[in-house]
């Protein structure tokens, strides 16, 4: 993890990385600024000129930080973070900040956006474009037939009482006003976005508990609403697994379920968030005596590779943004493209013997969750920097350092290392210039 951060300071500031020697109000303006944007990394801790210099935090200060965060910004804003123990006694505090699905996303009002490495202060005209751009390219945007009282009202309230706990959103008052706020309704007709999670669809979420391959035992298919299914689907799967108890002495005893709940309802989510909704095919999930399986339509959207999945500093993409933004509002999705890290997380603290596999094949994203012994887990071992940069060469030589960077899902300047790396081991050559060379992979 150190040399991660190393690569991250030594790459320099851009349109990904911010250094700061401390946090404060630029440093929330550049959050601000990298969700509106890409996404992108902010170092407390390091001057601008990459000196490692350190503050002096703990979980109380960063709690203090993210608090400040949220009060100015609108929808507001919970990046996740990562501490690094300097040998001084002071550390290194690294926010990771995703893209935003629907933008743009205010602080203290104003708007900024990321360019190069400096922010910049979004006039009227690119608030509007901003804002255009980020709804018609997802595809749950675009509008269907039906209005907002079409909509399953257990559903739509639902959803009213989930946001206005989570404090993520500022209700008007009047939830038919949010929804057209939210992108929800267009002018009063329904977004696809809007059918899925509140009115009549055509998908489905289809689980089955089986005994062996070919032998089921129990099979349910979930048609309502999105936004109350997804409680459907985690009720079936409670009543399929297994559950303990543990008496510690204390007046309630403590429920030990076969896989943690949090685990399950982080895949369930992620599949119904990132499903390819152009695909009839249902969400499948299948309960075996010693391991779950996920199965949704849709490979990894945009530049994010499975490699990246196994680490903690990948940067999500959002094939249905405002399926996204909806769960975000209501608490359900904790932080944006961190569902993964947070499920390691769990399973190591709490589950250390459960395993994870993820696999990307045939058009569909698997998900194993379990004990390794009773699937065939695909070979998904995450590679070295330098073992992936070789691997892409391979593929094609002509590759720029830039391409390589949107491959890897690196911030700018972070291969240079690596490559320097293999051209010292004599793995890789470059033949030619700069532009209009190549690369050589040298094999063994």
């Amino acid at each position: 993890m150190q040399t991660e951060l190393a690569e991250l300071i030594n790459s320099g500031e851009s349109g990904t990385v911010e250094l700061k020697k401390s946090f404060g109000k630029e440093t929330i303006e550049s959050i601000a600024a990298f969700a509106n944007s890409d996404g992108g990394f902010v170092c407390i801790g390091v001057t601008n000129q990459g000196e490692t210099i350190g503050v002096t935090v703990t979980e109380e200060t960063i709690k203090d930080w993210l608090n400040q965060l949220k009060m100015v910004t609108e929808p507001s804003l919970f990046p996740r973070y990562k501490i690094f123990d300097l040998d001084n006694n002071r550390r290194v505090v690294v926010f990771i900040i995703q893209e935003y699905p629907v933008k743009p996303v205010a602080c203290k009002g104003r708007y900024y956006r990321r360019h190069g490495a400096s922010n910049h202060l979004l006039t009227a005209d690119e608030i509007v474009e901003l804002k255009l751009h980020s709804i018609n390219v997802s595809f749950d945007s675009f509008t269907v037939p039906g209005s907002f009282d079409s909509l399953n009202r257990r559903a739509v309230a639902k959803f009213a009482r989930y946001i206005e706990k989570s404090g993520r959103y500022k209700p008007s008052g009047e939830i038919g006003n949010d929804f057209e706020r939210l992108g929800f309704t267009i002018d009063g007709q329904l977004t696809r976005a809007a059918e899925l999670l509140f009115g009549n669809h055509r998908t489905a979420i289809h689980l089955g508990r089986f005994k062996s391959r070919h032998t089921i035992v129990d099979d349910f298919m979930i048609r309502d609403p999105l936004m109350l299914a997804v409680d459907e689907a985690m009720e079936f799967m409670k009543k399929n697994m297994r559950l303990a108890y543990e008496f510690t002495g204390e007046l309630k005893r403590k429920e030990i379920w076969q896989y943690p709940l949090p685990v399950l309802r982080e895949l369930l989510l992620n599949a119904i968030i990132h499903k390819d909704y152009r695909d009839p095919t249902d969400v499948i999930i299948k309960m075996f005596d010693e391991h779950i399986e996920f199965v949704n339509p849709g490979e990894l959207y945009g530049k994010l590779k499975l490699e990246a999945l196994h680490t903690d500093f990948y940067r999500a993409a959002h094939r249905n943004k405002l399926l996204a933004e909806a769960f975000y509002l209501t608490g359900e999705v904790e932080k944006y493209g961190t569902g993964f890290i947070r499920i390691r997380d769990l399973l190591k603290k709490d589950y250390p013997d459960t395993a994870l596999a993820l696999g990307c094949d045939s058009g569909v994203f698997r998900v194993s969750v379990g004990n390794p012994m009773s699937w065939t887990a695909p070979k998904t071992a995450p590679k070295s920097t330098r073992d992936q940069i070789v691997a892409l060469l391979k593929k094609n030589p002509k590759l720029t350092k830039q391409d390589l960077m949107e491959n890897l899902q690196k911030a700018s300047g972070t291969i240079k290392e690596p490559i320097r790396i293999l051209k010292k081991e004599g793995r890789i050559k470059r033949v030619g210039p700069d532009k209009g060379g190549h690369w050589e992979v040298i094999e063994d």
